[in-house]
């Protein structure tokens, strides 16, 4: 159970409860809510009070023992008998259910309005009798009086199908092109339809005449989306609501073509249904997205049921404080509001129980599944499990089991715990100790430069009027952790930062620049003044040229001002491409200290590796795939310095055979003296051969040092054995 407060008032979600996965079977959900102790504790008022994919509408019986809902998929009907709090039946259809009316007090008689045109007529026993309508229907109300079932859809037509004769009665013809809802008043029987346009026409089965038409359109001019009227519903003979496609909710008072109150749910969305609660004088209104309910005197809210997913009907239970709502899910939701009245007497144990509940959390995602990306599975080396029933896809990642994800956690960061819990405890020292010198500053310890940029602009704000009504980072608390965390500090070594540096600073410098214009105007607008002010104590003509010449400053001005713009421009362009080289720069010096750690790793082997250097002019890894060779400036000393610290430290002779080597391969070219080639070449299997002679080496001397330390096995004496 899921206990939601609102304005004081407090809901319960008597559906709500720990999720289990769909892919699940029923065997091992049934296993997995048997092992916990807060499934076993969960409230389950109905059983199986749900459908296989969508429940689109909802009923109560008259006589308040049966719930009837229709849903998908298949198109079928349930009923739930609250006396046993189960289900009592079920029943399939050939296409989905639109509406459907109870016309007896108990589930003996239903009729069904389907969406292929059909109307299907249900006895106590099932299907009855099925007849098809001349266009798709899309509500329809039940006359006691006439026996007459109106049927109202596409189209203008109001049709009247009387159970009684088992015939179609001559339909009414309204003056709309489409008609949307229909609603019968329960004491004087006077018919109600809204339509596409926005009116709601009267019509009297006595008379079978329309009586009158209300336009309710022309009291919402301002709405962007046409208030076409979608739900009626009567609280009593004369007061009427009505729900428009616009998301607003009219009372009137049939009497009068003025509304008495006119609510808007906000959302811009078509209201679906309407219901009244007399005792408690308040009015459930739904929409997709959200159940509100409110006072029918003030349109204060009283509360309000948010979605998950989509709402597409619901049905309160009279005199109660029990609704339920039919949604774009499984669940069919239950819930209790005790501020509009008690439990039914069906389940009346909810008064006692509701008084012992405290507020719980349901969490959205799976309770004992943990969901990892592939970045996340990846830092945990469990990428060898996709595929495997460990891992279950969702989307952009992963559903892993919660133990499984702790386990490998904990072994790839075993020390994590100990630098929370040290973590935590210096925050909790460094909030209790308290600086001798107190210096009292408004601006946080995290991200100072833009807390100033936040309160500049708070004390500066445009001209719009949304900027200057909005709110404030620093105050609002949903950003409090950005300027008190650490965590959230903004890194300006990041790339990213880098590369959006240069675009934050020309923001800077545009918003320095709008400043300094502002106080020109200012200025100028103080210079006029005091030139219009001096014009009128003199009447000379040096006025008149001093307005035409602040005529050419002006021009001469907005000239600097463009020639400013371009030169902006320009700087701005470079502080970009500087921006990229710099970040170019830092990857390919990482890169080459990598490659750099790499080659200091590995030492040469023999004489022949020293020459290959010196041939070169620059010292390459050797143990590449393929000969790299990379020229470098004369200037540029690093690389040999490194080549003659080696040859240093190598021996006389190895010294002397390289340099006598590379003394014949140099010679002379032509008549000049200057003129001198070299001739060499890599060749590797030089190395390779030097590497396999020094490994038998080293084999041949460990296999010497191993004769000498193992024993002679002829110096044991061996007993002969008879196997029989």
């Amino acid at each position: 159970m899921f206990v939601n407060e609102v304005n004081d008032v407090k809901i319960y979600n008597l559906s709500a409860g720990k999720s289990v996965p769909d892919w699940l079977t029923d065997r091992r959900k049934r296993s997995q809510l048997k092992k916990k102790a807060d499934s076993r504790r969960q409230i389950e008022l109905i059983q199986d009070f749900e459908m296989p994919g969508v429940c689109t509408s909802i009923r109560m019986s008259p006589d308040q023992q049966y719930i009837l809902a229709t849903g998908t998929y298949k198109p079928r009907v349930k009923c739930f008998e609250v006396s046993n709090l189960s289900i009592k039946f079920e029943r399939c259809f050939d296409s989905e259910v639109t509406t459907f009316e109870v016309i007896s007090d108990d589930y003996s008689k239903m009729v069904f309005l389907q969406c292929d045109r059909y109307v299907e007529i249900h006895a106590a026993h099932g299907r009855h009798y099925r007849l098809r309508i001349p266009r798709f229907g899309r509500d329809m109300k039940y006359h006691k009086p006439s026996c007459d079932m109106y049927i109202v859809g596409v189209g203008r037509d109001i049709y009247r199908l009387n159970l009684e004769r088992g015939q179609f009665l001559q339909p009414y013809e309204s003056d709309a092109s489409c008609l949307n809802a229909c609603e019968v008043n329960p004491e004087h029987q006077l018919l109600t339809v809204g339509s596409k346009e926005g009116t709601v026409e009267a019509w009297d089965p006595r008379m079978k005449q329309r009586c009158a038409t209300l336009d309710v359109a022309i009291k919402l001019p301002d709405v962007k989306v046409f208030p076409s009227v979608t739900a009626l519903k009567y609280r009593n003979g004369l007061q009427m609501a009505v729900g428009t496609g616009s998301g607003h909710v009219l009372l009137y008072d049939i009497r009068s073509r003025q509304p008495l109150l006119i609510k808007d749910h906000l959302n811009k969305v078509p209201i679906k249904r309407l219901a009244f609660n007399p005792t408690q004088n308040a009015v459930y209104s739904l929409d997709e997205a959200t159940l509100k309910l409110w006072d029918e005197q003030t349109g204060k809210q009283i509360a309000y049921v948010e979605s998950t997913s989509s709402f597409n009907d619901f049905c309160t239970i009279p005199d109660t404080g029990m609704f339920f709502l039919a949604q774009e899910d499984v669940k069919m939701l239950t819930y209790y509001v005790p501020a509009m009245g008690p439990a039914p007497r069906w389940c009346s144990f909810l008064d006692n129980l509701t008084e012992e509940i405290e507020s719980e959390v349901v969490e959205n995602v799976y309770d004992d599944y943990q969901f990892i990306t592939q970045k996340e599975l990846a830092e945990l080396g469990l990428e060898h499990l996709i595929g495997s029933n460990l891992l279950k896809g969702y989307m952009h990642g992963y559903f892993m089991d919660v133990r499984l994800y702790n386990k490998a956690k904990a072994v790839v960061e075993p020390f994590a715990f100990d630098r929370f819990r040290k973590e935590k405890v210096r925050q909790e020292i460094e909030s209790e100790r308290k600086s001798r010198l107190q210096i009292e500053s408004k601006l946080p310890k995290v991200n100072k430069e833009l807390a100033l940029k936040i309160m500049d602009e708070q004390a500066n704000p445009s001209n719009s009027a949304k900027q200057r009504n909005m709110p404030s980072l620093l105050q609002d608390t949903r950003f409090k952790a950005m300027f008190e965390n650490s965590d959230f500090a903004v890194n300006k070594e990041a790339e990213e930062y880098r590369l959006l540096a240069p675009v934050l600073n020309r923001l800077d410098k545009s918003k320095a620049k709008a400043i300094k214009q502002r106080i020109e105007v200012a200025r100028v607008s103080e210079l006029h003044a005091e030139e219009a002010q001096t014009r009128e104590d003199s009447d000379n003509d040096e006025d008149l040229f001093g307005f035409e010449k602040s005529d050419g400053d002006s021009e001469a001005s907005s000239g600097d001002e463009a020639s400013s713009d371009d030169e902006d421009r320009r700087e701005y362009v470079k502080e970009m491409k500087q921006a990229y080289k710099q970040v170019k720069q830092q990857r390919d010096d990482e890169e080459e200290a990598e490659q750099q750690a790499e080659n200091d790793d590995e030492e040469p082997d023999g004489p022949d590796d020293y020459a290959a250097p010196l041939a070169n002019g620059n010292y390459n890894n050797t143990s590449s795939s393929r000969a790299q060779f990379k020229l470098t400036p004369l200037d540029n000393s690093h690389g040999n310095s490194e080549v003659e610290q080696r040859i240093k430290q190598a021996s006389l002779q190895d010294r002397v055979r390289v340099m006598t080597s590379l003394e014949g391969q140099v010679t002379n070219v032509g008549r000049s003296l200057g003129n001198r080639q070299m001739t060499f070449e890599v060749n590797r299997e030089k190395k390779n051969q030097h590497m396999v002679k020094k490994r038998e080496a080293e084999l041949k001397k460990h296999r010497e040092e191993r004769r000498g330390i193992v024993r002679n096995i002829k110096s044991l004496r061996l007993k002969k054995v008879n196997f029989k």
